[in-house]
């Protein structure tokens, strides 16, 4: 990362007036796609979460590696029509993008099957409407369809983010309504996809198999029923990523997979069409965000490294901090990393209330006002989640191909302006 900061900073990519930039490995984000394929059937689709990293030149990398020779089948999966109109924009085929929303209006159902992407299911009454377009289409629509059923096997660590307890506000609760279900499926044969998410970070590996192995239970039993008319597994996403906690290693693709082919080796036996969905797994580990150090704050103990990102940028870690992990590093005006003996600092952001604090007591080498901090592990969920409050310009995004040999900068979005976030507000 220091690196990185160091030769954006003498090749001029980071400007002057630049007082936070955001990072973005463009290699480890290919490294992480190339090592979730292969773990999967070849026919898998990986329709990577837009929501965890919509940047639109990010979204064009990602339908650029699926293209190459050999690559990996590669989508995107969307949460509301935007996302579906940027996974389009970026040029993936309809089939290779994924919808998923729990309130899908009227109008964004019709696009979706007018446009021919895949589209899971939220509620029984949702099924009714998607029933009633295609009547209306007369049943022509090149979209496939699943239904997202909930496992209920539990929350994970954080609650915020786990969606499989026993009360979720996704999908259709199995043990509620499996016969419904069961129901369901025989009455709308044009339902051939199924589609689980057990939660994101929080949630550990013998749980995301759990949860896969209820609904597949349940996948076996309509497929008696019905001649095999399930024919896609979503498997949604969730995989953890690691952010550098010295108690907690996340698993790998690999690891994942390994535990699947154990608890639930029908997945692989070539009767499904397999679509995953993560999106911090592949992206976290690709980011990082550096921001200069306006002033140091002395109080007691504890010195206040005063910087120009916080709850924006950072609204889970602020607003929960004992569920969210960042680890710090220093860099001097230049880029180059500093070391040396430590002392305890509260990194601040700019923003107007007490708990804009990404960062509470770390031990850090010593800042000085116009060193860089940088915040590891922000590829995901970090710019996507951005707040407006105090009106802040979102900073220069800038992308890599190769950190070690300096390679050059691309520009992934330009540095707010002022105007800009006028605009926003009219």
């Amino acid at each position: 990362m220091s690196r990185a900061l160091t030769n954006a900073l003498s090749e001029g990519a980071v400007q002057a007036e630049d007082s936070s930039v955001l990072f973005y490995d463009l290699s480890l984000i290919a490294e992480r796609t190339k090592e979730l394929a292969e773990q999967f059937p070849k026919d898998t689709l990986h329709a990577v979460a837009v929501k965890a990293n919509p940047l639109r030149k990010v979204l064009a990398w990602l339908h650029a590696l699926g293209e190459q020779d050999n690559a990996p089948q590669l989508g995107l999966e969307s949460a509301s029509e935007p996302e579906m109109h940027l996974a389009l924009g970026a040029g993936f085929d309809p089939s290779h993008v994924v919808f998923d929303s729990p309130a899908k209006t009227l109008h964004e159902l019709r696009f979706a099957i007018t446009q021919g992407v895949h589209l899971n299911m939220d509620n029984m009454q949702e099924v009714e409407r998607v029933d009633t377009i295609l009547k209306d289409l007369g049943h022509e629509a090149k979209s496939t369809f699943g239904i997202r059923v909930n496992p209920q096997v539990g929350q994970g660590s954080i609650g915020a983010t786990s969606v499989a307890a026993e009360y979720s506000k996704f999908g259709v609760p199995l043990k509620t309504f499996r016969k419904k279900l069961l129901e369901i499926y025989r009455s709308h044969p044009w339902m051939t996809g199924i589609h689980v998410h057990v939660g994101s970070q929080g949630c550990p590996l013998d749980q995301l198999v759990l949860g896969v192995r209820s609904i597949l239970d349940f996948v076996e039993e309509v497929n008696a029923a019905t001649d095999g008319q399930i024919r896609i597994f979503d498997l949604g996403g969730g995989l953890p990523a690691d952010y550098g906690q010295k108690e907690f290693q996340a698993p790998s693709f690999t690891e994942y997979v390994a535990a699947l082919r154990t608890g639930c080796p029908e997945l692989f036996s070539g009767k499904f069409r397999l679509m995953t969905e993560f999106g911090r797994a592949v992206h976290a580990n690709a980011g990082f965000a550096a921001s200069r150090v306006e002033y140091i704050k002395p109080q007691g103990d504890i010195r206040t490294a005063v910087i120009h990102l916080g709850a924006d940028m950072f609204l889970r870690k602020c607003y929960n901090p004992g569920d969210w992990h960042h680890e710090f590093s220093v860099c001097d005006k230049n880029g180059a990393l500093k070391d040396g003996p430590t002392r305890l600092y509260r990194i601040a952001g700019p923003l107007c209330f007490a708990g804009d604090l990404p960062g509470r007591d770390i031990a850090l080498p010593e800042i000085e006002p116009g060193d860089w901090i940088l915040i590891h592990d922000t590829g995901a969920y970090t710019l996507s989640m951005w707040s407006r409050y105090n009106s802040r310009a979102i900073p220069s995004v800038l992308g890599y191909k190769d950190e070690q040999a300096s390679t050059g900068f691309v520009s992934l979005k330009r540095r707010e302006q002022p105007q800009d976030v006028l605009s926003f507000w009219e």
